[in-house]
């Protein structure tokens, strides 16, 4: 069962897309008494095997990405204030006031003109990123530019709670997903798998793309997050998902069809494993499956996803059964698949 003691570590660790350096540092610390062989790639992805008790019928890759939404510094302005653009799909409604840091140490908070002086029409909008800033509190720009630069990363600054059975904070998409295979390599695997911790995929699949690759797979279970909209104000066949019911089965999103036979493989997994799981009621987003199952001549693949509230925020919200339950259907579902001769 994967420790949430690792999970927080995961989560405050500081790593948006381009950035993954210091997550990959702590996988590798964690994974490296444990894989017969690790490899870093070129463009950042950590790959791992791991030797089980069997050879597989099915190469099997599992694959979480590293990389979190977050921000990038584009230019400092004479009065110190920086300006800034998006990385990854970021809702601009959740920025405005937000504590945020600019590199690895330089606090700031994002700002906006203030309420007062807005027109009652501006009152009524989210503000567009364009007219956001971050300010350090530097008086001017040769202060900001003593500590910060254009292209510097820009992170959420959030807390990390267990209370109430559930577990808050940012980047648990997918530092979540990284804890669960993380835990599932420390294990006796029934057949060896090859482990994939991508980089850039809240910015393209980038990451995805190349380890797949790389790694040559005849099938693939990509560990997720996924938006749950069982909030006030959504109406029922609109929530997609539910916090606390259980991992989430995709039959298709924005980039792919999933594997039916997969996707009925890790409904009965989760049946034999007694764990609750959902599917997810709604083609909508994406993953790193849309570069997977693309690959070569084809690459057939699942996704098991965690249900999360206010995904892609300063912070997001599951359930501490849904991770633990998550990774007890992936096991066996792994299993399953790596043990079946391919088609």
């Amino acid at each position: 069962m994967a420790d949430l003691n690792l999970l927080e570590t995961l989560c405050t660790a500081r790593g948006i897309s381009g950035f993954e350096e210091n997550v990959r540092t702590l996988i590798q610390k964690e994974i490296e008494p444990y894989a017969d062989r690790m490899e870093v790639t070129p463009l950042g992805n950590l790959i791992a095997f791991k030797k089980g008790k069997q050879r597989p019928k099915t190469r099997l890759m599992l694959n979480a990405h590293m990389d979190e939404v977050g921000m990038i510094v584009t230019h400092i302005g004479e009065d110190g204030l920086l300006r800034f653009a998006t990385v990854g799909g970021i809702d601009r409604r959740v920025l405005c006031g937000k504590p945020v840091t600019v590199g690895e140490n330089v606090a700031g908070v994002i700002g906006a003109k203030p309420i007062h002086l807005l027109t009652g029409e501006e009152k009524e909008k989210s503000v567009p990123v364009k007219d956001l800033y971050i300010d350090i509190g530097a008086a001017d720009r040769e202060e900001a530019e003593a500590v910060v630069r254009p292209g510097d990363p820009v992170t959420f600054d959030s807390l990390f709670d267990t209370s109430h059975g559930m577990i808050k904070s940012r980047a648990l998409d997918d530092r979540a997903g990284c804890a669960i295979l993380i835990d599932l390599l420390k294990s006796d695997l029934p057949y060896d798998m090859m482990f994939a911790f991508v980089v850039q995929e809240e910015t393209g699949l980038n990451g995805s793309k190349t380890a797949a690759f790389a790694i040559e797979p005849d099938a693939a279970i990509v560990v997720e997050s996924t938006t749950a909209a069982d909030v006030a104000g959504v109406p029922e066949d609109k929530q997609v998902c539910h916090v606390g019911k259980g991992p989430v089965l995709s039959f298709m999103d924005r980039r792919t069809i999933y594997d039916r036979e997969y996707y009925r493989m890790a409904f009965d997994a989760a049946e034999e494993t007694g764990v609750n799981c959902q599917a997810k009621q709604a083609v909508a987003g994406g993953n790193d499956a849309g570069a997977i199952h693309v690959s070569r001549e084809g690459v057939r693949t699942v996704a098991v996803s965690l249900p999360c509230r206010y995904l892609h925020s300063a912070v997001s919200l599951i359930s501490q059964q849904d991770f633990h339950d998550a990774e007890t259907l992936i096991a066996r579902l792994a299993e399953k698949i790596a043990g079946v001769e391919p088609v």
